[in-house]
């Protein structure tokens, strides 16, 4: 079971509305700060709580309690000052972890360099994903697990059909199987004997370079 947690999000354009309301749904506790008071009433009943405010205001953070959130969501739009201030803002009364929103890579150097934890680029990142789903149709999903570790989940083909023990993925690749779904059956941890069919599908744990390998692999 998750651990419900509390976010602050700053802005709410479309990546900012999606993700505050998307953590609500999942039983987190999300404020929303934004200064249009069209987008806050359009959300309000969709999160924990609004408020109509600049959320490049140190004040306005400092009444909010920003510190005392999980994390801090600067996700204003296309403007980069004022995500530069929010962010600095927000590390200024002490949150202790903030996400900022960059919209292209000169954006995210500037923004980590003034403080965020951790910068998103959601077009660039999508775009990335897509194309190495168009390049390996197989992959369904890919997510990453900080700098170092992603997960994968993959529809078994003919490349990866067979026993665990023989097809060696830890050995070859560096990845290790988590689950395997068959039509909805969930096997856990499988042992060297199970054997991977087509269809099924699977959830792999590995380095970003080891999952870069199969992807290569399996597009081949």
């Amino acid at each position: 079971m998750s651990t419900k947690k509390q976010y602050l999000v700053l802005g709410a354009g479309r990546f900012g509305t999606a993700l505050a309301t998307t953590l609500y749904q999942m039983d987190h506790e999300v404020v929303v700060v934004d200064d249009r008071e069209d987008v806050i009433e359009d959300i309000m009943h969709r999160v924990t709580h609004v408020m109509i405010a600049d959320a490049t205001d140190e004040n306005i953070l400092r009444q909010l309690g920003a510190q005392n959130f999980d994390t801090v969501i600067v996700a204003i739009g296309q403007d980069l000052e004022a995500n530069i201030l929010a962010t600095v803002a927000a590390k200024a009364i002490g949150a202790p972890y903030v996400i900022s929103k960059a919209r292209n890579a000169v954006a995210a150097q500037v923004l980590s360099k003034v403080g965020a934890d951790q910068v998103v680029q959601p077009e660039h990142d999508m775009g990335v994903r897509l194309a190495k789903q168009l390049h390996s149709p197989s992959v369904l999903e890919a997510l990453d697990l900080g700098e170092n570790y992603a997960v994968l989940e993959v529809q078994v083909t003919m490349r990866l059909a067979g026993p665990l023990g023989e097809l060696k993925l830890p050995k070859r690749f560096g990845i290790q199987v988590i689950t395997v779904d068959r039509n909805g059956d969930i096997t856990v941890s499988p042992n060297a004997e199970f054997v991977l069919q087509k269809q099924d599908n699977i959830l792999l744990l590995g380095t970003k370079k080891a999952v870069d390998r199969l992807q290569e692999y399996l597009a081949e």
